[in-house]
């Protein structure tokens, strides 16, 4: 009876084992992705109009792309993420590039608890032969992978947690983590990544062979809920904000430079009139549940173009609007001007009257 006890208690420990190792970006099948997202994420320049606070009415007037969200082990449409598709805008101001996620979900809060509360996560191609899947797409082990043998793999990774995130205040890049020289969040774990596949990630400046102490957060951001009621600001004593379960979606705002002073090969380097390659993913605690590293979703089973233009699309159509009825008034402003003062130098000379002549011996 004890020997059929221990052989139990050794089969539940192995197939509670083999669950987990799957989890950990183990797939079960053949890789299949059936991309067909053509068009590119258009990010058009708005200087000045985008505050990183959670809110989202300084959007409003910005293009979405609406995506629906696929497991990213199994991108299959019947698996889709149910409560509904996630929408992804862009822009930027020349300077900082910014981007806002908006996806539907009840409202769960588990201060403390990253895993019971949603998080999100951008993920760009750095190295040329950086691929989606497997997160960079390097061969090597954990105990192999390094800036040598994984080189042209690299993945810039931005990860949000909201679990220690008060709503509507700013996290990310901090003056004590950059100090320290690395991609941390102490107080809000929005944290800068890179990586070379699942089982090689390390925040920036971080390394199997040593770190270097020149690498920061370069990241900002900040989540919301349309539950949230209060506009004048939380604080950590408010904790859980609101009730669980209310209708609604979630919303979070980021920024970051578009050049950084990366010298590691770990940030990706945005330029104006380029693109970039972008993967998006969500996590979400179903049921309760806390949500595990490899079962997000993901807007798509593979790279989505992203594109920094170099104006502003309703900038441009105003100015194609109103270019020739400027010139033509300008025109006819300075004709106006000339008429007018040929008018006046002819008046002027026609009072003027003529000087007598006078000879010089009368003198």
């Amino acid at each position: 009876m004890l020997l059929l006890l221990q052989f139990m208690l050794l089969f539940t420990l192995i197939t509670t084992t083999s669950f987990r190792f799957v989890y950990s970006h183990q797939e079960s099948g053949e890789w299949n992705c059936e991309s067909n997202i053509l068009s590119p994420i258009q990010a058009n320049f708005r200087p000045g109009i985008i505050t990183l606070d959670g809110h989202v009415q300084d959007w409003k007037h910005v293009d979405g792309y609406e995506f629906t969200l696929l497991p990213a082990l199994d991108p299959h449409q019947d698996h889709a993420y149910k409560p509904g598709n996630m929408i992804v805008k862009a822009l930027h101001d020349g300077i900082n590039v910014f981007f806002m996620l908006e996806v539907d979900g009840d409202y769960v809060y588990s201060k403390g608890d990253n895993n019971k509360c949603p998080s999100v996560a951008l993920m760009f191609q750095v190295g040329d032969d950086a691929s989606y899947h497997n997160m960079g797409g390097c061969k090597e082990e954990p105990d192999t992978c390094s800036s040598k043998t994984c080189q042209g793999h690299e993945v810039d990774i931005m990860h949000f947690s909201i679990g220690n995130a008060i709503p509507g205040r700013l996290y990310g890049g901090n003056p004590i983590d950059n100090r320290e020289g690395n991609g941390g969040d102490r107080f809000g774990h929005l944290v800068d990544l890179y990586a070379w596949n699942p089982h090689c990630r390390y925040l920036d400046g971080f390394s199997p062979s040593g770190n270097d102490s020149s690498a920061q957060n370069d990241w900002k951001g900040a989540w919301w809920h349309d539950s949230l009621t209060v506009h004048s600001g939380f604080v950590e004593g408010d904790s859980p904000y609101a009730s669980t379960g209310q209708k609604g979606k979630f919303y979070f705002e980021f920024s970051r430079p578009m050049r950084t002073m990366d010298r590691l090969q770990q940030d990706v380097q945005f330029a104006i009139g380029s693109s970039s390659k972008l993967a998006v993913a969500f996590w979400y605690p179903t049921d309760g549940k806390p949500w595990h590293g490899s079962g997000h979703y993901s807007i798509n089973c593979d790279w989505i173009s992203l594109d920094m233009s170099a104006g502003s699309s309703d900038l441009t159509k105003m100015a194609s609007r109103s270019s020739w009825p400027a010139a033509s008034a300008f025109s006819l402003l300075l004709s106006v001007v000339a008429l007018c003062l040929s008018l006046f130098v002819g008046y002027a000379v026609s009072r003027n009257k003529s000087i007598p002549f006078t000879p010089m011996d009368h003198l």
